[in-house]
Parts: structure tokens; sequence; C-alpha cells
């Protein structure tokens, strides 16, 4: 090597004569699954790859247990990408190695958009968020918990104990419970995760378990809505502690998220969205007892007369609890059936509830199903990969989105519209009035009770995203809506996101594009909100 660099007068030879006498040293660097970009993503692609087919007794008893094998087993048959390596053998009849084999694996991650993520993910949570919920549980005896009494904390935290590496290798070497309760509560130096890097300190693994149930998780996709190109992609906030993946992996309570299903529901049975409805409390027959949705001190328009838009755009219980109503028992099966058209696999609970979104459901759902509205009404499945070659180049595999036509271009479009409203006037209003936003936006916000879970699901031109924000366990959340909505806790992020997302005019993402409006389109939409009290008389329907 030296004599070539010599001959084409690169070196002169009295400085390659020196290098030749040094010795060669290799450094052999090891690659952690910790480091590097995309962490969750990379292992999500990992996992997928390499599963085996779903053997129904894998997968345990009970409901869960049937729904995860029925999920997995879809994706076995619908999903190239999932058991990739089972599926495609090499022409000998061996499978590849995913490690060794050299494999070119081509994703849709832009990683410029995956650093803009992070980076709004980060900021939101470890400046504002974070430091607001520390200050807001400091000094109660339960933190981070709430609604709970002793024995619950202990069942928690007993639960989390459980799930620590010290607890399985104290387990492991037939260590009494308590005598590992004893040695989880002695204080010892230690170290634990803060935002800006790790904290030593003298804590007990029970302390240290308590600690960390304070912090706050997240979890972000970012889709290109005709490809459905996977973008961006992140399970949660720091891979190296926090390796729980909740896009794919988390399922949580959506929230108002939910709603926009429901009014899709009576969009395609030509209810107008003008519709004017008495705003009162509805109640729903549930076995021998009834239930009635809350609406948390929001009554100040009640007994007066309001629009389906109106309800949609400031998520309104009573407004969709009436709407329901009208379908009622039968669209109970309707609404899931769209939902399962738009991409939903998670278990949807057949009861009036449902419409206050008490379903646990990924974010990689959500952010599917509602890229539908801005899609024409044709749902495409998120997708990670392209193309996978070997590593001489050679094509192995290449990969499409599944595409179903789940609503019609027109009813798509009517609902984009009211999407629209809940950003122009309704709960997801500071997009535009704090943020500034002046291109074309379209979504809703989702808070779970006693704000567990925040969640916000966006719809641009040319991107669509959805964040959630929560803490590990449901017991833990904000005490008021203030601070623990979905806008407060969630839309920041997607906020951020889409400021650094516009400002780079690379990525060819602009304010200036357009939904697409499908030819001689008209619904009118303008309502007049809301309107004088109506008789009593007008109370009557239900």
């Amino acid at each position: 090597m030296f004599d070539q660099m010599l001959k084409y007068e690169y070196l002169d030879s009295l400085t390659a004569d020196s290098v030749k006498q040094l010795p060669v040293i290799a450094q052999n660097n090891i690659t952690s699954h910790m480091r590097g970009k995309a962490n969750h993503f990379r292992t999500f692609l990992r996992v997928s790859m390499t599963a085996d087919r779903p053997v129904r007794s894998d997968y345990g008893r009970g409901r869960k247990g049937l729904e995860a094998f029925e999920r997995d087993s879809t994706r076995w048959y619908h999903d190239p990408l999932y058991g990739w390596i089972a599926k495609n053998p090499r022409p000998d009849g061996t499978n590849y190695n995913i490690y060794k084999d050299g494999l070119q694996i081509h994703t849709t991650l832009n990683m410029k958009m995956q650093e803009y993520a992070e980076i709004s993910m980060k900021e939101h949570l470890s400046e504002f968020l974070q430091p607001a919920f520390f200050y807001e549980k400091e000094g109660r005896p339960f933190a981070p918990f709430e609604e709970v009494d002793e024995e619950a904390v202990e069942s928690i935290m007993n639960a989390g104990i459980m799930q620590s590496e010290y607890y399985r290798k104290l387990k492991g070497r037939d260590v009494s419970w308590d005598s590992i309760l004893m040695k989880f509560n002695e204080p010892r130096e230690t170290k634990v995760f803060s935002w800006n890097g790790m904290i030593d300190t003298i804590l007990s693994p029970y302390d240290s378990i308590r600690y960390m149930k304070h912090i706050l998780r997240s979890g972000f996709m970012a889709v290109e809505p005709w490809s459905g190109h996977v973008k961006a992609y992140i399970g949660d906030h720091t891979y190296r502690y926090f390796q729980y993946d909740h896009v794919t992996q988390g399922r949580r309570q959506v929230g108002s998220t939910v709603k926009p299903f429901l009014y899709l529901m009576a969009m395609q049975e030509k209810i107008s969205p003008c519709k004017q409805i008495p705003l009162v409390p509805i109640t729903f027959p549930v076995g021998d007892t009834t239930w009635t949705p809350g609406v948390d001190g929001r009554n100040s328009y009640a007994g007066q007369y309001v629009s389906l838009k109106w309800g949609l755009a400031h998520s309104h219980n009573w407004v969709s609890a009436w709407l329901f109503k009208t379908f009622y028992p039968g669209g109970i099966g309707s609404m899931i059936t769209i939902m399962k058209k738009m991409g939903i696999t998670s278990y949807i609970d057949p009861v009036p509830s449902m419409i206050l979104g008490p379903s646990d459901i990924s974010l990689e759902e959500m952010v599917g199903a509602f890229n539908t509205f801005g899609n024409q009404g044709i749902y495409v499945s998120p997708t990670y990969v392209t193309r996978i070659e070997d590593k001489y180049g050679n094509l192995i595999s290449t990969f499409q989105p599944r595409e179903v036509e789940a609503i019609d271009e027109e009813t798509a479009y009517l609902m984009l519209t009211l999407l629209k409203e809940v950003v122009n006037k309704g709960t997801a209003g500071r997009l535009r009035c704090f943020y500034q936003f002046e291109g074309e936006m379209a979504g809703n916000t989702g808070t779970t009770q006693n704000q567990r879970d925040g969640w916000l699901i966006g719809i641009t031109p040319q991107q669509s995203a959805g964040v959630w924000v929560g803490c590990e366990d449901r017991s833990a959340h904000f005490d008021e809506l203030g601070m623990g909505s979905g806008g407060r806790m969630a839309m920041p992020i997607w906020a951020k996101f889409f400021e650094s997302v516009y400002a780079d005019s690379n990525l060819g993402i602009t304010e200036e594009e357009f939904f697409d409006k499908p030819e001689c389109f008209y619904v009118d939409l303008d309502c007049d909100e809301p309107t004088a009290r109506p008789s009593s008389s007008d109370f009557n329907d239900f």
C-alpha cells in the first residue's frame, strides 16, 4: 500500500520508509444496539424480520393473548416484512442471518426528519412537561400515583420490582421474597436517569424504581400520506433506558381521537355537519343500569343548539352521545367496521362508552387510520422498508404498502374539512394562535380519563403524524386538564417537529400545499354557533 502511495507521489520516500516501521494496530469496535440513531425503529425491524410463524400456545390464555395471536397472525399473512427471514430462504434453502450476511435493508426513514422528531420530543419533555410533573408530585406520599391507596401502590411497586434485572438475579439465586424486599430497600450508590445525563446518588433500588415511575414517556410517528412511507419513528425518548416501543408495541386508551370515526359514520349516512341539536345529557341503557357521558364542567352552552361540526371541533361528549344514540345499538358494529377498514386491528369493546375512546390502540394504527382522511379515503398501511439486497447488491425483495379503499373520496374530504375546524377553532387551536401555522392542517386531540394519556394525530397535505405522551403506569398522571390534556402533553411535540420540517427547504415540505379537493364537491359548512336556548319539548328525543 505504501509503495503505491509512493509511486503516485502521495508520500515521499523518507515518510514511506518511516511509516513502514510502525506496527499495525487493529481496533475492533463492536457496535451496540444501544448506540446509533433510530434505535427503536431498528429494533422493530429486527424483531419483525426475525419473527417466527405465530403459534397460539405461545401467547398465553385470555382475551389479550388471543388478540396478540390474531394480530401477529394477520401480520404474518399480510405483511411481507414480518417473518421475512423465515419466508425468504437462500437458494440453498438455508435462512439468511440478519447479523452476519451483509443484507442491505433500505428503509423509508428520513434521517433529517427523524432528528427533528427526536429534538422536538426531548425539548418539550425535558424543558417543560417533565419539570411541571415533578413539581406537581413533590412531597406527595403516594407520588407519582393518584386515586390509589397504600395497597394499590404496593401492588404497582411489586410489579416494578419483578420486572427489574436485579430481581431476576436474586430470584435466580433462590433468594426469598422477603429477603428480596429487604435488599430492595437498602440504600446504595447508584445512577438514575435525568434529561441532563445520569445522576450519581444514593437511593435504594425501591426508591430508584419509584423515581423512574415519574418519568413521562412518549411515542411519535410520521407518515407520507400517499405512499405510507414512515419518515420518523420514535418508540420512546431515550432507548438506552426506555426500550419499550410506544409506536407499535404499546397500546393505550385513545380518548377523543376516536370521535372522528363516529362522525365519519354519520357523514356516510348523509347527516349534515350543520345539523343543529340540543346540547343536553344523553343516557344509554347498559345491562341493568344506565350510562351518561360526563363533560367535566364544560356545559356553559347547555340547553342551546349547537351543530355537529361544533361538537367535533370542541370534542363535546354530549354531541358525540347524541350522534351515537341516533344509530344505537346498530351503530356499535358499524363504527367498529369503519375502524377496522381504516387499519385498526386492536380490540374495540362493543359498548356505548367506545365513543369516548377507552379502547387500547397503538400509535401506528391511529396514524395510519387518520392518514386515510388525507389520502382521498384510501388506507395505506405504514411501510418501513422499500427493498432488501444481498451483500453483493442483488435485489432479493421489494415492498409495497397494502391499500384499501376504506371510504369514498367525497366523505374523506368532508371529514378532512371537519378536522380542519378542530385546528382552526377547536381543541387543537393552539396550532394557529400560539404556533402560528398558516398552511392547511387537520387533526384531533385526545385526553383520556384522569389525564392518563395525551394524544395529537395531525394531517397535512404532505405528512401525517401522531404523538402519544403518558407515564408507564396509568395511575401516574397530571391532576388537571390544564397540564394533562392532549393539547398540552402531545401537541407541542407535533408542532415543534413541523416547525423544523417546514424550515428545512431541502425536505420539500411546505405550508403552501393544499389537500386535494374532489371535483364538484360542495357541502354547506357555514353553521351558526351556538344558537338560542330551545324549548323544553326539544329535549324529549332521547
